[in-house]
């Protein structure tokens, strides 16, 4: 393994940052300021896959800004992991404007340059945290990405928008100062360092006590990953227009928040630790787990669609953490596949959501019978995207849910076995019912049925983009296991 001194991954992350300020300077003319987000994804994604040879070799891409404190920089570094979450989040980017495109566009919907400004400096944050190479930068990034998606979420300026923004930014920053702060200074105060170690940065003898106080407090902290209690925000952020709603909680938000635990339990307490300290294990299992239960128990109960859409999304992030949790290879290889797995399952499935309140104006599952023979095509990305998420052949969400399974066995923890199942079987309990319906049922509605039609190319054509992704993540699904390899190869001594 050799670590190479570049600059490229300064560059992934400015990309975007310039397409922001292009965007605010050519706002008077959409058609220009649509087009820098195009070249500055295929910039950003053609500088990230330039770096996947070296990464897969097992090569790490190293670069340090400035150091601000002793052992405390402004630095980046490009693993495995990080250039996975980085590809994802940027191949997702560009679907995500041609829905936003084809949904603002027609509404002529307010402030869509600072829309789509703000949508760039996210992506940014999200590429930031990816590539940091301590616990001082993903804080850093951690925090921009909260600021910079918070106009997102308040796009609509109504009421119900200030209301889930009030709440979006008290949950985030409210913990991430109260918890993942102090935990970060106390880390720094004990061993000197920030730095991402495999093996973690804990000597022997360390304090138990000290190590549950502070895991506890980086769980909390990172709130984005959606950890019962601090889940509220995200279904409260659902006021959100829904291409925010997909690439930002289906994808940079959320993921940023377990991309975070999984660099805190890696690098931070190390796999061996976890591996060793059973206390340690055990309390990241049983949050993930409880929280995976009963995300699903109430995602059963919504009819609303996003809301449905977003409790199942702080299930399935607590699949990821729980994979981790269980410190074994395949766990943590299941763990890995599952953020492109879901992130693609799950965008989908809010693309659609966004198409079909603009086919039919429905919000609800209940006013959805029938829908299907009125919207094949939305419907049909619908169910792609849903079969991804519960797990089911052929869709990519099937291979990542494997590993997570055999992991908990690997473990010997049977009970986390049997919730991956369970959760499993809520997933199709609480989508497969939906489609069934929505094709074969009578509708529900008449006057939204009658008016209902497939709505245009711009919305319809990203979702069904997505939904082929899926389908092609299972098939290319070793292509992606290469990356989880390495990064366990990275991390896991045995």
């Amino acid at each position: 393994m050799d670590t190479i001194h570049s600059f490229t991954p300064v560059w992934v992350i400015l990309t975007s940052s310039v397409a922001a300020l292009l965007i605010a300077l050519l706002g008077r003319w959409p058609n220009l300021r649509e087009s820098c987000i195009f070249v500055a994804a295929v910039i950003k994604l053609g500088l990230l896959l330039s770096l996947a040879p070296g990464v897969l070799d097992g090569d790490l891409y190293e670069f340090e800004v400035m150091e601000l404190l002793p052992n405390v920089s402004l630095a980046f570094r490009v693993d495995a992991l990080g250039l996975l979450f980085a590809l994802v989040s940027v191949s997702l980017w560009i679907p995500t404007t041609i829905f936003s495109m084809g949904l603002l566009r027609p509404l002529k919907s307010h402030a869509q340059t600072r829309f789509f400004f703000c949508f760039a400096i996210a992506i940014s944050s999200a590429v930031g945290v990816a590539f940091s190479a301590n616990l001082f930068t993903l804080f850093l990034f951690y925090e921009a990405l909260s600021l910079s998606t918070y106009p997102l979420v308040t796009h609509h300026q109504d009421d119900d928008a200030i209301k889930g923004g009030r709440k979006y930014l008290t949950y985030l920053l409210g913990t991430s100062v109260a918890l993942a702060l102090p935990a970060m200074i106390i880390v720094y105060q004990k061993t000197g360092s920030l730095d991402f170690a495999n093996g973690g940065v804990f000597a022997d003898g360390t304090s138990t006590t000290l190590l549950v106080v502070l895991l506890v407090m980086f769980l909390f902290g990172f709130a984005k990953a959606g950890l019962m209690p601090f889940h509220t925000w995200l279904p409260g952020a659902m006021v959100a227009p829904a291409p925010v709603s997909a690439l930002l909680h289906a994808v940079a938000v959320v993921k940023v928040g377990v991309f975070s635990i999984i660099r805190v339990l890696t690098g931070i307490f190390g796999v061996d630790l976890l591996a060793n300290t059973p206390s340690l294990s055990t309390i990241v299992c049983v949050l993930a787990g409880i929280t995976l239960i009963v995300a699903s128990l109430i995602a059963l109960t919504q009819d609303n669609i996003k809301s449905r859409l977003a409790y199942s999304t702080i299930g399935q992030l607590s699949y990821i953490i729980l994979g981790i949790g269980l410190a074994t290879k395949s766990g943590i290889a299941g763990a890995t596949l599952h953020i492109p797995m879901h992130a693609f399952g799950k965008i989908t499935l809010f693309l659609c959501a966004g198409a079909i309140y603009q086919a039919c104006g429905a919000k609800c599952i209940s006013q959805m019978h029938g829908m299907g023979r009125k919207i094949p095509l939305t419907m049909t990305a619908f169910f792609i995207g849903s079969l991804c998420v519960i797990g089911l052949p052929p869709t990519g969400g099937f291979v990542s849910k494997w590993y997570l399974l055999t992991g908990s066995l690997n473990s010997g923890q049977q009970w986390a076995f049997a919730v991956f199942l369970t959760s499993s079987l809520l997933n199709a309990a609480y989508f497969l019912p939906f489609v069934y319906k929505a094709f074969f049922s009578s509708p529900s509605d008449e006057a939204k049925w009658e008016s209902a039609k497939e709505p245009p190319l711009l919305t319809v054509v990203p979702a069904l983009i997505t939904a082929m992704g899926c389908v092609l993540l299972f098939f290319f699904s070793g292509k992606l296991y290469q990356f989880a390899d390495k990064f366990v190869e990275l991390y896991v001594s045995k």
